[in-house]
């Protein structure tokens, strides 16, 4: 028996391991603040069993940082002929095939620690919102070699239209 979703011929590329500090970055201080919080509120409510809730929070989030580095090796896209393929997911895997005609905006976003390790989040969407793509962590130079890459299929696939 064989998976549907296994595909064989497809070489996929990988984002960079940096992006794992982004992301363990990221659920760090939102998981800080969240935390926080609810100690905060359990601590001025005076109601004991708050205390359980935000411990239950705070295994959840260090649940969830010590999956990130596999949650990231499963990240990657590659460029076919008539589409670019992208895949994320650990339990819940999403394939997403994206025609090149199709896209109507390539962006390259960096936030500031992205900036710092020298990474980018290149972002393409089409006409239907559920085929936006993000691809997180990609080198700089990968990231703007790639947009303009899609940028100029995407042109000479709309002109056949």
């Amino acid at each position: 028996m064989t998976d549907r979703l296994d595909l064989p011929e497809v070489t996929w590329r990988r984002v960079s391991p940096r992006y794992i500090v982004v992301d363990v970055v990221g659920y760090i201080v939102f998981g800080l603040i969240m935390v926080g919080a609810g100690a905060a509120v359990a601590y001025f409510v005076s109601i004991d069993w708050l205390w359980w809730i935000v411990a239950a929070l705070a295994v959840v989030f260090v649940f969830t940082i010590a999956l990130t580095p596999r949650r990231v090796r499963s990240i990657g896209y590659q460029l076919r002929d008539d589409d670019v393929l992208f895949r994320r997911g650990i339990l819940y895997q999403r394939f997403v095939a994206v025609p090149y005609g199709r896209m109507q905006l390539v962006d390259i976003n960096r936030g500031p620690l992205d900036r710092m390790l020298g990474l980018s989040e290149l972002k393409f969407v089409t006409a239907a919102a559920a085929t936006g793509v993000v691809i997180p962590g990609l080198p700089e130079a990968d990231a703007e070699e790639l947009r303009d890459r899609l940028v100029a299929l995407a042109e000479s696939r709309r002109a056949g239209l």
